[in-house]
């Protein structure tokens, strides 16, 4: 027999989010989504639910298949509800919006649900907001999208930022112009950061190489310059240089790891990670890709916060003035006082104490013979 669930009990990694948190949450997405539409990324939003064939395609290489299923009573079809939410903007620019010119500048913001947490962080349910560049790849394209990333966080309160830098296709990329026909130990070394299980291998001191360019990134782009890199790894390489040039970053710190692939499933060309004091782990994590859709690839770059870190990271909003209208107040004066920025609270009836009532709904001030007067 299955026990009764508490009032109130929560699947794990559930959770609700209650006052004044969930202002504060608005507060800062309205703050992040206005520096995106700042720079052009237009609103979309995809459903919560789609048919688990199309959250589950290729559509964005290397996409999530955690996701939790369903039958559709209506359909007779699998349903799923994504854990992501790039590949559903990927699909509505290579479907809906394929005719539309290019670049391509899409922002998002809604919930996601996955099937279970990780070790660093148990919540299931999470916000997922960010931006994608649909369209073009190349160096400015990056360079602009980490800037409107390192905007977005200092909207949201957060300074001393650092920028890490990875090259997702330089190693298999080299490996391949080498001939070399089981890449994966050698990625999974790489990835490891062994050297060691690196030692005898014909390639050993190219791939060092990529170890040992890994630190600040001016010099690790000079350490891989002067590797002997065959044409389409130095490709990869000048591309990643030329995207620091044109970064105007002069008070971030940026870090170069031109090896590490962790966490960028289908990232290609380029990938990037922004750190901030407070937030565990990344704040924000983007990169180039390719959107595989049903006439022919087509370059993307894009971006996501992680929004419920940042929350958790930046000092909360002020609460906006509260004021208590006792029974008997005038309309006027409530619509005078939303319009200055005040939150009113109207009596219900008449209080036996209208001071004690309003500290009761948490008010600061109280409004008598038209005037306010703090608690």
């Amino acid at each position: 027999m299955t026990s009764r669930l508490a009032p109130g009990l929560l699947p794990e990694g559930l959770r609700d989010t209650l006052p004044p948190q969930a202002h504060g949450q608005m507060r800062l997405m309205r703050a992040i989504l206005d520096v995106l539409s700042s720079h052009g990324y237009e609103r979309v939003d995809p459903p919560l639910v789609e048919f688990a064939e199309s959250l589950t395609s290729p559509i964005v290489s290397g996409a999530r298949s955690d996701l939790f299923r369903f039958m559709d009573p209506k359909s007779q079809h699998m349903l799923a509800v994504r854990a992501d939410i790039t590949g559903q903007v990927a699909r509505i620019a290579s479907t809906r919006m394929a005719g539309q010119a290019r670049p391509l500048r899409l922002a998002y913001m809604g919930p996601v649900l996955r099937l279970a947490g990780t070790a660093l962080d148990a919540d299931r349910q999470f916000l997922q907001v960010g931006g994608e560049l649909i369209g073009n790849d190349g160096p400015a394209a990056t360079a602009q999208t980490i800037a409107v990333a390192v905007e977005a966080l200092r909207a949201a309160g957060l300074e001393q930022l650092s920028l890490d830098l990875v090259i997702p296709d330089l190693a298999p990329t080299l490996l391949r112009a080498h001939g070399v026909a089981d890449a994966a130990p050698v990625l999974e070394a790489l990835d490891a950061k062994d050297a060691g299980a690196l030692a005898g291998h014909p390639l050993e001191a190219l791939l060092v190489g990529l170890l040992d360019a890994a630190g600040p990134a001016a010099a690790g782009l000079a350490r891989l310059r002067a590797l002997d890199l065959p044409g389409a790894a130095r490709a990869l390489v000048d591309d990643a240089a030329t995207t620091l040039d044109l970064l105007a970053l002069a008070d971030a710190a940026i870090s170069l790891d031109p090896a590490d692939r962790r966490g960028f499933a289908y990232q290609t060309r380029i990938g990037f990670s922004l750190f901030a004091p407070g937030v565990r782990e990344a704040a924000v994590r983007g990169g180039a890709y390719v959107i595989r859709s049903a006439t022919q690839p087509e370059p993307a770059v894009g971006f996501t916060l992680y929004f419920d870190r940042i929350l958790d990271a930046v000092a909360a909003p002020p609460p906006l003035p509260r004021v208590y209208l006792p029974w008997g107040a005038s309309t006027d004066a409530g619509t005078r006082l939303r319009a200055e920025g005040w939150v009113t609270v109207a009596a219900l009836g008449l209080d036996d104490d209208p001071h004690a009532a309003a500290r009761d709904q948490r008010c600061s001030h109280i409004l008598e013979s038209d005037s306010i007067i703090a608690l």
